[in-house]
């Protein structure tokens, strides 16, 4: 894989969880024909693989060695870890809760930072998480923060659970969502921040395919910016 070529485009996709930031991530790199890649997803698979090893979450150390050993693949919508399909344990609202809790390490950040980058190839990216346009594509054509009020988020995650079959209650949805925010937002390594180039998306208002529109055409218009210089 070609991880280091900057001509090879990125659109970091950046903010806080159930903002609807990983269904925008996938639909505009849909659009574009880009590599996908959900940084979530990938702290998600962490926590899940420390989890059936008896590892800890606090275990900085064991968690970070355990990562070497991980072989992660997205396919069709499917999450791969070492040949077998996790989708359904890695989607979960623990494993989400655990992806925040193992990503406050920084020690595991910086094992999972060349894993990340290898998803770079030909003919661009589309990656979400807390830190693309910060840490691990600073580089980025495109950066957006986008973000959404909490209660709204909340209210999408429940019904979004609730859709699943799943047994869930919005305060209880509501409250782990600001916890969330708190811990990625003030957490030493890489918190959740708005980089000073990124665009602000609220998508309180606006709709999937609105918020897709929106980063669409804000790739455009970066296309257009680069050839005239």
């Amino acid at each position: 894989m070609n991880n280091t070529t900057p001509t090879i485009p990125v659109i970091a996709i950046d903010g806080p969880s159930a903002s609807g930031k990983g269904s925008v991530a996938e639909l505009v790199a849909e659009q574009l024909g880009f590599h996908y890649l959900d940084s979530g997803a990938i702290y998600r698979i962490v926590a899940y693989a420390s989890q059936l090893q008896h590892i800890v979450w606090s275990d900085a150390e064991a968690i970070a060695k355990l990562t070497t050993q991980l072989n992660i693949e997205f396919s069709h919508g499917n999450i791969m870890l070492n040949g077998s399909n996790i989708t359904a344990e890695v989607r979960s609202e623990e494993m989400g809760r655990g992806a925040s809790e193992v990503a406050v390490h920084p020690t595991v950040r910086d094992a999972l930072l060349d894993l990340q980058k290898q998803f770079r190839q030909s003919p661009g990216l589309v990656g979400d998480g807390r830190d693309m346009a910060s840490v691990v594509f600073p580089d980025a054509a495109l950066k957006i923060f986008l973000t959404a009020d909490v209660e709204i988020r909340a209210q999408r995650r429940y019904q979004q659970l609730h859709n699943r079959g799943a047994d869930a209650k919005y305060e209880t949805i509501l409250q782990d969502l600001q916890v969330r925010d708190l811990r990625d937002s003030q957490r030493s390594a890489a918190p959740l921040k708005q980089m000073p180039d990124a665009l602000l998306l609220d998508t309180s208002d606006r709709s999937i395919q609105q918020a897709v529109d929106f980063v669409l055409d804000a790739y455009q218009k970066s296309l257009h910016s680069y050839k005239k210089i």
